[in-house]
């Protein structure tokens, strides 16, 4: 008898606000496969119950997310998947969600952890955050994640962002639209709370139209643009640069394009 996988993702429930806490601290809340079909599946649930109002998407240990599980990645090569795959239908779950979705940043978040923050409807970082899209210095690109992330982002920071790589904190993040506010993190909890307070006010159909009046211009092509996105993720990670990269972090070593690497 198969046991089951160990939960990944906590659920808890107090005056209708549901937190979703990522659980997986030995590697920094890494998107592993399993990590993401449970989310998915704690995403649905709150959806479907009519007596959660808000969901705050948490973690546990110092940093909120370090993005795709390279680990799992570097072994799922041998039987030519990758579990970024899923992850654009998390991204999804969250956009789509009909309750307004409140992520809790405390720490840092990287590459596909980003997309999990632009996807939410209110984000609030602590300043000691930091955030990076490390994508293009594995020999992937943040395509997935895309979806979600180009909606918030300034054109400019972008593209220095997108390319480079670089490490910015969360006052930047707010400055570019990736969060909403910054605080301190001893206030963190407390402005999430105030948030999900004042969000509980709203009527639920209220607040379903009010987030389809948001996503109004791009739902009929979001889950299309997810899919021909994630193909694209898959391909890149498959490709020469992708499985060094991946290697080279692993190995901890620069990769074979790093001049003098």
């Amino acid at each position: 008898m198969t046991s089951a996988p160990d939960p990944l993702v906590r659920v808890s429930t107090t005056h209708g606000v549901t937190t979703l806490t990522l659980d997986s601290p030995h590697n920094r809340n890494a998107l592993s496969s399993t990590l993401l079909r449970q989310l998915l599946d704690a995403l649905g649930a709150a959806a479907a119950d009519d007596d959660v109002r808000v969901v705050v998407l948490s973690h546990t240990g110092p940093v909120f997310s370090s993005g795709a599980d390279l680990k799992e990645t570097a072994a799922a090569y041998r039987e030519g998947t990758v579990p970024v795959a899923m992850l654009g239908d998390v991204l999804a779950a969250i956009w789509e969600c009909p309750k307004p979705v409140v992520a809790r940043i405390g720490g840092p978040a990287r590459a596909g952890g980003l997309g999990l923050v632009a996807a939410a409807d209110i984000a609030i970082c602590a300043q000691e955050a930091t955030f990076a899209f490390t994508e293009v210095r594995l020999g992937v690109i943040p395509a997935v994640i895309s979806a979600t992330v180009l909606p918030r982002l300034q054109p400019r920071a972008a593209a220095e962002l997108y390319l480079t790589g670089d490490v910015f904190d969360g006052r930047r993040a707010a400055e570019i639209g990736l969060v909403t506010t910054v605080t301190s993190a001893e206030a963190l909890d407390e402005t999430v709370a105030s948030y999900c307070l004042a969000l509980v006010r709203g009527a639920p159909g209220a607040l379903a139209g009010a987030k389809e009046l948001l996503r109004r211009g791009t739902a009929e092509s979001f889950r299309a643009d997810l899919a021909e996105l994630r193909d694209l993720s898959v391909r890149y990670f498959h490709s020469e640069e992708g499985r060094e990269g991946v290697a080279a972090f692993g190995e901890k070593r620069p990769a074979r394009w790093v001049p003098g690497g």
